[in-house]
């Protein structure tokens, strides 16, 4: 079962073996990256970003349990366990999935995850403009013209 943590940044490796040595080695993390490249005096510079922030996903057959989660919650490292997250296993699979195809060869995620596209219609989910519905008209280096 998946399961998604949030972790404090500066010991996000100190939490990964801690979780192997309690749960075994078959345990399973994810945290989807992006690579972004920018110039800056007329160097390149590679950066990367967790898609997440300080969040991962993490799956082990004993997360079924709420014993199991209770016993990790003093975990160094850890800040809590998301909840919900056993309701919503068929979303969480289906939202890896799609970032695992999307990776390139070096396991970042590509420009076509996101996969806009013009002349069709979203809907702001949140912001001073949620429920507002739009159409992209097209993109340009850093910016997206949309109609609403």
């Amino acid at each position: 079962m998946w399961t998604i943590i949030k972790y404090e940044k500066k010991n996000i490796e100190l939490l990964k073996s801690s979780l192997k040595n309690k749960l075994g080695e078959d345990s399973i993390f994810y945290c989807p990256k992006l690579l972004i490249q920018k110039y800056k005096n007329n160097k390149l510079i590679n950066k990367e970003f967790n898609l997440l922030g300080d969040y991962l996903f993490c799956f082990h057959k004993s997360f079924s349990s709420y014993q199991i989660i209770n016993n990790l919650q003093f975990t160094r490292g850890l800040k809590y366990f998301l909840m919900g997250f056993e309701k919503s296993q068929n979303e969480i699979t289906r939202f890896i999935k799609k970032c695992k195809e999307s990776e390139n060869e070096k396991g970042y995620l590509s420009n076509h995850f996101l996969d806009l596209k013009i002349n069709s219609q979203y809907k702001f989910s949140s912001g001073p403009f949620v429920d507002t519905i739009f159409k992209i008209i097209n993109f340009q280096k850093n910016k997206i013209n949309f109609s609403p």
